[in-house]
């Protein structure tokens, strides 16, 4: 009797040993990935694509073994990449507007969760217009009467832009705001560079090389009267998309125009008034709207030294080509700034998990991965019609955050997360790191290090199953099981 239970003790013993030392190829074998923290070492915020985590607030402590995990992510902060700027989304006339349909309360508490740098997200850059957009009240410039003479700040933005933008700034004072043109004025334009005829239209057009002085003393103004009501300019470019001359409110402007535009009129301009505002060239697309002869746009003004000495580096956006074409511009010009300042979601396909993974892939975490100094993303707030937009607009698209029809609430979509995630672990300043180590399908991140000496990660697993990834940083690691297409951001002290 006594050989039989030995017996059947070790039929029993032999597949619980087994189970327990086995593993599959994505997990690590710690048992309890996620214990009950008692006295939390790092912040981990988590989104997952199915909703059921946003923007999720998670302790965890440090691992209290030495690492020995193959599924390591491992800092390297002696090396070190490109400066951070900050992270945001536009703050377009029509999402300043939507945001005074709000009450008081109500707007104040969701700017609160989206800027402060404490008890919020943190956001740390928006985009304004320089006049109209696509996404404003009406069609305007800041001088629609004939002559440089007749520059003011329009009503719209007095009443709307200028308001908000302060109630930001009350909350988180260290924003910067980057602003950009959609078209010039109408009496500045011209048909095209042959013709010369003019062209009395929002849409499309040229800017006139008799008119580039005064063009340059527009932005001169512009500046001075928003510094005068309380705003500062950090960065401006020189025309939204130059190369969309199709748009509600547009100027076509080639890299041959934008270069001598720069070089004759906007540098030396900003030089003689004082103004240490960043310029900024490009503001399209990767793939250049696919014209032959403006491929390589920002490389072909950087090739002047003339102009190039006033540009501090080139915005894109992500309609268009690959995220590829930034390592191009990089190593090409290693010393000018990278900028991804444009992508919208809208009701072309959207839902919220796959933008929250394709956002997070080829957005946040791949412009950063090459060179890119700040992520914005399109309009932070529209209304439940997908407006106000302008008449030959977008009339699809959706704001990061979506006004319900009765002003008193907002549906977050998955752009105010995915900013979200960027701004609240990487601080402006802060310098990107080596990362290295685990790799696997579906899985992406990046690492840096803040002007505090604390440390941040932002980590996208785009696979259908959990992965336990531990991140390492000299003697110290930390573990998390991160959950099946999500989103994760960590920040510690080491």
């Amino acid at each position: 009797m006594k050989k039989n239970v030995i017996k059947i003790l070790f039929l029993i013993a032999i597949p619980l040993l087994w189970q327990a030392c086995s593993s599959d190829d994505n997990n690590d074998p710690d048992p309890d990935p996620n214990p009950p923290v008692e006295t939390a070492d790092v912040d981990v915020y988590v989104t997952t694509g199915d909703e059921s985590m946003l923007f999720q607030h998670v302790p965890v402590s440090f691992n209290k073994k030495d690492n020995m995990s193959p599924y390591t992510v491992t800092l390297s902060p002696n090396t070190v990449y490109q400066e951070m700027e900050g992270f945001g989304a536009a703050f377009t006339g029509s999402t300043c507007y939507n945001l005074l349909k709000m009450s008081a309360e109500n707007r104040a508490k969701l700017l609160k969760e989206t800027f402060d740098p404490e008890t919020g997200m943190g956001y740390s850059y928006i985009r304004i217009s320089i006049g109209a957009s696509d996404f404003s009240l009406g069609e305007y410039t800041y001088c629609d009467n004939a002559g440089i003479e007749n520059f003011a700040l329009h009503e719209y933005d007095k009443r709307d832009v200028i308001p908000v933008l302060k109630e930001i700034l009350a909350i988180n004072p260290a924003v910067k705001i980057m602003a950009s043109p959609w078209t010039c004025p109408r009496w500045m334009k011209v048909d095209n560079l042959t013709n010369m005829a003019p062209y009395n239209s929002w849409t499309g057009g040229q800017l006139n090389p008799a008119y580039y002085a005064d063009y340059a003393t527009y932005f001169v103004k512009y500046i001075q009267a928003m510094k005068n009501a309380g705003i500062d300019i950090e960065s401006i470019t020189v025309q939204n998309e130059p190369l969309n001359g199709g748009n509600s409110a547009s100027l076509y402007m080639t890299w041959q125009e934008q270069r001598d535009f720069i070089k004759n009129n906007l540098g030396p301009a900003f030089y003689t008034a004082g103004i240490e505002t960043k310029i900024i060239v490009y503001d399209h697309n990767y793939n250049y709207d696919n014209i032959s002869d403006q491929q390589s746009y920002p490389a072909k003004i950087y090739a002047d030294s003339d102009a190039a000495q006033f540009i501090h580096g080139s915005a894109f956006h992500a309609y268009g080509g690959d995220k590829s074409e930034l390592m191009n511009i990089h190593n090409a010009y290693p010393d000018k700034g990278l900028y991804f300042t444009e992508i919208s979601i809208g009701d072309w396909g959207y839902t919220f998990a796959s933008d929250l993974m394709w956002n997070a892939r080829e957005v946040c975490i791949g412009t950063i991965n090459n060179y890119c100094k700040a992520v914005l993303v399109w309009n932070f707030m529209l209304d439940a019609d997908h407006g106000p937009y302008r008449p030959g607009g977008c009339n699809q698209c959706l704001g990061a955050v979506t006004l319900n029809a009765s002003n008193t609430d907002v549906k977050r979509n998955s752009h105010f997360y995915t900013i979200g995630h960027l701004a609240k672990v990487i601080k402006p300043g802060a310098q990107r790191i080596k990362t290295s180590g685990y790799t696997a399908t579906g899985l992406y991140y990046a690492g840096f290090k803040n002007t505090d000496g604390t440390y941040g990660v932002v980590l996208q697993n785009e696979s259908q199953d959990a992965r336990n990834v531990t991140v390492a940083l000299d003697n110290k690691s930390f573990t998390y099981s991160v959950p099946a297409n999500s989103m994760v951001s960590y920040l510690w002290e080491q």
